[in-house]
């Protein structure tokens, strides 16, 4: 372990160049309905619906981006990489592939609802009908 630190030392030095910035940790948590209503209720994490097509939101949804489009819609996402970000879809596999994207670009903190929608109701919450922006 010694010798790691002795190599971003080493790595370092010279030149008069600034150090670079250490990033924060990529954390993607699987969460269960009720950690998830707790997560959204945080006026600061984006909400997206990534699946396709449109079968309900959970309320409090910010955007919809298709699981797909995710890197290609980069634009709409924030450009403050440390934002926190919550992704859903009907039953889970869309938004783990969402998640995995957000992740290679860059977002620190992504949560994503286990089980989707599915268990979103399962759970006794309901949906809404409307698209966010509709």
């Amino acid at each position: 372990m010694a010798a790691v630190a002795l190599l971003g030392v080493g790595g370092c030095a010279g030149g008069g160049e600034t150090e670079p910035s250490v990033a924060a940790p990529v954390s993607i948590s699987l969460l269960a309905p009720d950690e998830f209503a707790k997560a959204i209720a945080d006026p600061a994490r984006i909400v997206i619906n990534v699946h396709v097509p449109f079968e309900g939101a959970l309320p409090g949804t910010d955007m919809m981006i298709p699981f797909n489009e995710i890197e290609r819609r980069l634009s709409e996402l924030p450009s403050d990489r440390t934002l926190p970000i919550a992704v859903y879809c009907m039953s889970g596999r869309m938004s783990a592939d969402a998640a995995r994207a957000l992740k290679g670009l860059g977002f620190a903190d992504i949560v994503d609802l286990d089980g989707g929608m599915r268990a979103w109701q399962a759970s006794g919450r309901t949906l809404a009908q409307s698209a966010p922006g509709s």
